[in-house]
Order: C-alpha cells, then structure tokens, then sequence
C-alpha cells in the first residue's frame, strides 16, 4: 500500500502520535487535530488587458492558546485548503517549540505568480489581504512572507490594512522591508536557524562541523543562504546543491561565492564549472555528514530514506520527510532536526520584528543573530533528552515538546463559557 502523502493527514497523524506518548484525553485530542478558523475568499482582480479574473484565497488559524496566530502566505498554482490547515498546524508547533507567545496560522491564493506583472500582483496581493482584514491585525493573526512572496508583497499587504483602518499599522505583518518596520536580519533568519541548531547539534553527535561534508537540495532564498553560511560561519564543505533545474557536484567542495553568481547570471545551479552534474535523487544518497532538504516536501519517503547516507538531515523546507521515512531514519541511526525545530528561525525573528514594531524601538543586527542563536539552542538542548529519554526520534519529541505547551495553555484558560 503506497504511503499517504496528504499534508494534513501527516500532520493529524503527527499529532496523534505525541498525544500518545503524553497520554491525552479524546477531546483534547479533537480540540488539536482540527483548525480553529478557516476563511476561504474568492476575489476578483483586474488584469492589465482590462478583463476580469476571480482568484481563490486562504486564511487558516489553527490554534491560538498561546497567543496571536502567526504564519506566511504563499501564492502558488497547487495551494489548497488541506495544505494550507497542514501548514497552520505546524506553524502551531514551531512557534511552541521556540516558545513565542503565538498560535499558528496560514494563509495562500490559487494563482501562478510568474504569469502575473508587478501591477497585477500588487492588485491580487491588496484585494486578497482586504479579504482577510477581518481576522488579521497585529493582535489577532499576523501574516509573512512564504513561497513566492517576499518583502514587497507584506509592504504592500501592510499598506492595504493600514488604509482600512486609517493609520499605519507595521505590526499586522512580519518580513517588512527595513524602511517600514522590518527587522534586521530577518532575510536570513531561517537559513541562519538552521545553521545555528545544526552546529548544536554536531556538538551533542560529535561531529566537527570545520570539517562536515554538506548536501543542500533546494537553492532558491533558504538554501543558498544556508549554503553559504555552513561554508562561511562552520567552514564546512559544502559538496552538492541542487534546484529544480539540475543538480552539481565536487567532492572537494563547491566554491560557493562562485556558484551564487552562477546562479544569477544563468537562473539555475546547473554546468558550473568546476563541477559534474547530479540529480535530485542521486544528492539526496550522497555519503555526506550533514543533508539539508530545502526544497518542497516529500522529498524523503519511505522509497528512499534507507539509501540516506547522511549522519544528520537538517530540515530547511517544511515536510521534507514523510512519517514513514523518518521511522527508518531513526533506525539507521540518521539524527533528523525535524521542520518545526530546524527551520523556526524565520517565525522567531519574524517575532523579534513584531516585537520591536509594537515598542517602536529597533535592534541591531548582532542583537538579532545573538537572540536567535540563545532561543534555537535553547529548544534544541530542551527536546533532545525528552528524544533520548522516550526512545524516539527528534520530531516526535518535538512534537511532544509542543504539543505539551499548547495543551498546557488551553488547559489552563479553560473552556468557554
């Protein structure tokens, strides 16, 4: 029977399965595997040519015990309502295990932004966030930047809900630009997560991170920023990267400087000089210490995952590795920084951001990077004994780990009336 790949029956089951462990009662478990709120909208945008089209948008707010929801906004041609929910669960988990005083949320439109101008986009991006004005703002649900979004778009997004209310509201969303409100360092944050929990964790495995062979699958804003801070900061070498257009590889390391120039000029990773080609595939079997998935998901299923190498994967995408996979991971002895652990850099300086809007007094650069270093070694050195004391794998025991935190905050507000 072929393993089941639906985004949000993954992370049901997820749940499930830390609700187990922690011994949790039939309601609370209803309570945590279904979406608090859902907004779906369907709006339409004028495009340049003068005609009319209808888009299909998202809001999920899964869980808010702990706090307002927070959570990105993707446009993509695939988004769908199931992976959406999927998506504002896990943002639920990853801000408990950074231990932010926020709930998880998601949101995303129907729509292929690389057929869209700049003029059209800022139309979909502004119909789209005065849809949802009704449940987002600084205090209730505050959106960010996800697949094919970027600062541009929350300024916009920004403007729009300040035009509603009538003054400006930096703080109804994250991952600003700097003239705006935006946070130093939020750019790189999730990259630089990953980086800083995957050097405490080479730490606790024994492995010299000046000297680790590095795979990157995925080479697009994560990736690449990964890619050079694990061969700028750690000294590592980085061996194999990889896009959506072709893979390269040198077993003596790649120059990566050179390849994010490569990169610019040609739009893809693919013939660098100094380098052999390589599929997706075949990078994600390479004999390396340390494999960061940061392309899409389900990358590593139960097909492949016995052929991993890999002493350590560092998830960068959300939901590269499938529940089934991770099981033979953990049996391989492969150490695996789950998604909701490894790449919560980006909705923890997102927070450093909200939390510097709404005092109006901004940080430095080192402030930022030194925060996000202590809270992701912080959560990193708080999951692994619960790991070691279970006999489980690194992401159920985050998962423990979060669950726990939420179901604690429901617990103790109660149920109303």
């Amino acid at each position: 029977m072929p393993e089941n790949l639906d985004q949000f029956e993954i992370a049901v089951a997820q749940i499930r399965k830390s609700a187990q462990i922690l011994k949790l009662d039939s309601g609370m478990v209803d309570i945590l595997t279904k979406p608090k709120r859902e907004l779906t909208v369907n709006f339409p945008v004028r495009l340049d040519d003068g005609t009319v089209k209808v888009f299909t948008g998202y809001r999920v707010q899964y869980n808010y015990s702990r706090g307002p929801c927070k959570g990105g906004v993707r446009f993509h041609p695939n988004v769908s309502l199931n992976e959406v929910r999927a998506l504002a669960a896990w943002m639920t988990w990853k801000t408990a295990v950074m231990n932010l005083p926020y709930g998880g949320a998601k949101g995303g439109v129907i729509v292929d932004p690389k057929k869209l101008s700049r003029d059209e986009l800022e139309r979909l991006t502004r119909r789209y966030t005065s849809e949802i004005s009704i449940i987002i703002g600084p205090e209730k649900d505050i959106p960010a930047p996800d697949v094919y979004t970027d600062s541009q778009t929350m300024a916009w997004m920004m403007d729009t809900f300040s035009m509603i209310k009538g003054y400006s509201v930096p703080g109804v969303v994250t991952g600003k630009p700097l003239s705006i409100g935006g946070s130093e360092g939020r750019g790189e944050a999730t990259a630089r997560g990953a980086m800083y929990v995957a050097r405490a964790a080479a730490k606790t495995r024994g492995i010299d991170t000046g000297k680790a062979t590095v795979a990157v699958q995925g080479f697009g804003n994560a990736g690449s920023i990964g890619a050079r801070l694990f061969h700028e900061e750690l000294g590592s070498k980085v061996v194999a990267v990889s896009d959506s257009k072709g893979g390269v590889y040198n077993p003596n390391g790649l120059n990566i400087p050179e390849l994010l120039i490569h990169k610019e000029k040609t739009g893809s990773v693919a013939n660098f000089q100094g380098s052999k080609a390589i599929s997706n595939e075949e990078l994600l079997q390479l004999d390396v210490d340390i494999l960061v998935p940061a392309a899409l998901e389900n990358q590593i299923t139960e097909k492949n995952a016995s052929a991993v190498k890999a002493k350590m994967v560092v998830e960068e995408a959300n939901g590269p590795t499938t529940p089934k996979a991770d099981e033979i991971l953990h049996k391989n002895g492969v150490l695996l920084l789950p998604d909701i652990l490894a790449n919560a850099g980006g909705v923890t300086v997102s927070y450093f951001e909200w939390v510097q809007d709404m005092q109006s007094f901004f940080w430095s650069l080192e402030e930022v990077n030194n925060k996000l270093e202590s809270l992701i070694t912080k959560a990193y050195n708080d999951i692994l004994p619960i790991s070691q004391k279970e006999n489980i794998d690194m992401r159920t025991a985050a998962y423990v780990y979060a669950v726990k935190k939420v179901v604690d905050a429901h617990k103790i507000r109660g149920l109303w009336p």
